[in-house]
């Protein structure tokens, strides 16, 4: 049914819906064809000749659309090439273009180790939003550094702002990476919960006020008593941070890289679990905490804050760190313990930087090696 009209015919339910799937194919191809065009126009000059700054910038604008989308449209018009299968898939309905764009994006992290037929396998039959996770264990196997590096920018792009309103009402708007975001909302989610059956407060409303909620009880009682739990999943080639391995997935965000898991993991309670063949559950560990009650006492006793030179942090804010990680042989002992500060600790596992003891047991810090000392340097 191609016309306006026979679509507005349409009386009951079924036939709505058989033509909502046929239009929405219909809409998908005309996607690969636009962005077969968009990808070509990519390549001349003419975005500058309409003064602006980027191809993108110029579709966004002209075309009327978001910045992203416009970008995942040249994108899947500059790999398809190599989607022959996925766009065949897309021609018959099996997936649709957002299926489509995220594939290509992932051919262009993954470089050559991209495998078209597995991915399109997921594809067929996952949500966008599962399908999104089995594209990042894609890309973090096939480039765990280039994972490590998009985390990086996105803790980066943190931003919080408030702005009050006419009437008094304060405007929030904050962007937060990944692991921000997992921890912000597992700390609200508990507190989310409806109060009951007459709670008829909608979910963003509840939401709001467990922030409100969670911001009193840190102020009526100081730091919390219990540090906020999140929960990781994680297979053991990951923890090892072992070629190949997948990323790690975590409840209320998408699946983090092997560099973030080595930073939690520095004081955390581990549940082991054995999967069998069928991912049957074959046995379920005791949870253990790597950093005892007693040693992290003992630890605020001497450490007293953050170690990091320069850093006022208190021990309140802060959390323990191997100085040579559990992971890979390091003991959980005091001597090999010392506390640091959130930002501290993530600079130091997916930041790059070292911070040791020197002889006379003062802190030391060491920057990661940057791109142009490495130039400099020459091949190993």
């Amino acid at each position: 049914m191609d016309g306006g009209e026979g679509a507005l015919a349409l009386e009951t339910g079924a036939e709505m819906l058989d033509y909502l799937v046929s239009r929405r194919v219909q809409m998908d191809q005309g996607e690969l064809e636009w962005s077969v065009v968009a990808a070509r126009f990519a390549q001349t000059d003419e975005y500058d000749e309409q003064g602006f700054n980027s191809p993108i910038a110029c579709l966004k604008a002209m075309c009327h659309m978001r910045s992203g989308a416009a970008a995942d449209r040249v994108c899947v018009g500059e790999e398809l090439e190599r989607l022959d299968k996925s766009a065949e898939a897309l021609a018959t309905g099996e997936i649709g273009f957002p299926h489509l764009a995220l594939i290509a994006r992932t051919a262009v992290a993954c470089g050559k180790k991209f495998d078209e037929a597995r991915l399109l396998h997921h594809a067929r039959k996952e949500s966008l939003v599962k399908f999104e996770h089995t594209c990042t264990h894609a890309k973090h196997a096939a480039d765990p550094e280039g994972v490590v590096d998009e985390e990086n920018q996105g803790v980066e792009a943190r931003r919080l702002t408030f702005s009050t309103a006419d009437d008094g009402v304060v405007l929030v708007k904050g962007i937060l990476d990944k692991v921000g975001a997992g921890a912000l909302r597992t700390a609200l989610e508990p507190l989310a919960k409806r109060d009951g059956k007459d709670d008829r407060r909608d979910y963003p409303r509840r939401l709001a006020d467990a922030l409100v909620d969670l911001s009193m009880h840190a102020l009526d009682n100081g730091v919390p008593s219990q540090r906020t739990h999140m929960q990781v999943t994680t297979s053991l080639e990951t923890l090892l941070g072992l070629t190949g391995a997948p990323a790690a997935e975590m409840e209320f965000s998408l699946p983090i890289s092997a560099k973030a898991v080595e930073r939690l993991a520095c004081d955390c309670s581990i549940t082991r679990i054995l999967l069998g063949s069928d991912s049957t559950v074959i046995d379920v560990g005791r949870a253990r905490r790597v950093v005892s009650g007693p040693q992290s006492k003992a630890l605020r006793v001497r450490d007293k804050g953050c170690v990091w030179p320069g850093c006022d942090r208190p021990a309140s804010w802060t959390s323990a760190h191997h100085m040579a990680h559990w992971i890979h042989g390091g003991s959980t002992d005091i001597s090999n313990l010392v506390l640091l500060c959130y930002r501290h600790h993530w600079m130091v596992h997916e930041g790059g930087w070292q911070i040791v003891r020197s002889d006379d047991g003062r802190m030391l810090t060491i920057p990661p090696v940057t791109e142009f000392q490495r130039l400099a340097r020459g091949p190993d």
